[in-house]
């Protein structure tokens, strides 16, 4: 199938509208959307926050303790809650001007409305690499409805339950000592890898691009900030838990992979089996976040390549071939990338800080409909400043990491 056969059929084009979940009934003709088949009254605020953390939880908990170790304790923590706190102020501004637009009800469709289709098609190429990146590392890390949403935000909990119940028992025997609460740097070489720990924490928070598609399935859209709000506060102190008792746990020994970790004895009874509980829960977590991960990326990348095409869901061909597509590139992926921290430096410092930063700090500052205030485009350059400086610096610290092989980052 071509990506325009005929003049007839821009009426399939893409809208903005077509959804990521399903879509609350009501009298508004959305394009391309099933609404009549898959309706619903609207999500609560509790489904909706589930539904957000779900997204933002994923594989990067993972390497978040090794991220404290080198920073220290205490910046190590700032710097998690100040991903959040950025986070936070570049989703409302996404969402404040996609409002604005009222014909944008999706993250790219905002993108267009400011800086026109090109602009759009970048974002669709920033959120396929970004989703791949993070599939590869669900594979990476599992080879070594609603209530779905729920159970995955609880499997990750039952995950840094059981971490700080070792850590504390641990530590408890005097076996643990208490984590450094500052970095150690050395030399020059010690102070660059530490901006090498921003792109893993940009990655931990995207999920701009799932914020519209959870807005539009709620029964009051205003809730909307207080809900990301209330995910952020939520996946954070989860991110600090892990973090903490990662560290406090396991020390200097810390993987970039803390899972890799509950891979031996942990030095208390029935360590196997602690490790097995560990492992299988946080796996079934990821299995159950990978296919949300996974149609947010198959639906950008048919977009990409078919954006004149009827949706996805009504060609079963293309819907079939596009997913065994995706799905043999991330396998492969999954067995040539050597860990997770090196597809979080590629995502995280390219297209996760573009997609999660550049894209709505550029969204303010273009300020298509007049309503950028002057705490806005403060924010927005500062944004800006920050993404592209950090994730210039992390490039070139990990190039220089590339050439030197005697280098460790996690070390």
């Amino acid at each position: 199938m071509t990506a325009i056969s005929s003049a007839g059929d821009r009426k399939h084009r893409r809208g903005s509208k077509v959804p990521l979940l399903p879509q609350k009934r009501d009298d508004r003709d959305y394009d391309d959307c099933q609404s009549a088949e898959v309706g619903f009254d609207g999500a609560s605020f509790s489904g909706a926050v589930f539904n957000l953390s779900t997204t933002i939880v994923g594989a990067g908990i993972m390497a978040l303790p090794a991220i404290l170790n080198q920073l220290g304790l205490i910046p190590g923590l700032l710097m998690i809650l100040l991903g959040a706190w950025v986070t936070e102020l570049s989703i409302d501004l996404v969402l404040r001007f996609g409002r604005a637009s009222k014909t944008s009800t999706s993250y790219s469709g905002v993108v267009a409305d400011a800086f026109g289709g090109f602009a759009r098609t970048l974002l669709q190429v920033c959120i396929v690499v970004n989703n791949l990146g993070m599939l590869i590392v669900y594979l990476i890390i599992i080879d070594s409805l609603r209530y779905t949403s729920a159970l995955s935000v609880l499997l990750a909990v039952v995950f840094v339950v059981i971490t700080a119940g070792v850590a504390i028992v641990k530590l408890a025997e005097g076996s643990i000592g208490m984590p450094r609460l500052m970095p150690q740097v050395k030399d020059q070489a010690d102070f660059w890898k530490l901006f090498t720990t921003v792109p893993v924490i940009v990655t931990a928070y995207i999920c701009h691009h799932n914020v519209h598609p959870i807005e539009n399935e709620l029964k009051d859209p205003s809730q909307m900030k207080p809900i990301v709000r209330a995910s952020l506060t939520l996946c954070s102190s989860v991110y600090i838990a892990t973090s903490f008792f990662g560290v406090l746990l396991f020390g200097d020994k810390i993987m970039d992979d803390v899972l890799t970790n509950f891979d031996g004895d942990l030095g208390i009874p029935y360590s196997s089996l602690i490790d097995d509980i560990v492992r299988i829960s946080y796996g079934v977590h990821l299995m159950l976040v990978f296919p949300i991960v996974f149609y947010s990326l198959r639906l950008n990348l048919d977009g990409l390549f078919f954006p004149y095409a009827i949706p996805i869901s009504r060609d079963n061909k293309r819907f079939f071939s596009i997913t065994i597509a995706l799905m043999g590139f991330i396998f492969v992926g999954a067995n040539f990338v050597p860990n997770i921290w090196d597809a979080f430096q590629f995502t995280g410092a390219t297209a996760a800080v573009a997609v999660g930063f550049i894209f709505p700090a550029a969204i303010a500052l273009r300020n298509a409909h007049g309503i950028a205030t002057k705490r806005d485009r403060v924010a927005a350059w500062l944004m800006l400043f920050l993404a592209v400086t950090t994730s210039t610096v992390a490039i070139c610290s990990d190039v220089y990491s590339i050439l030197s092989p005697d280098s460790d980052i996690t070390s």
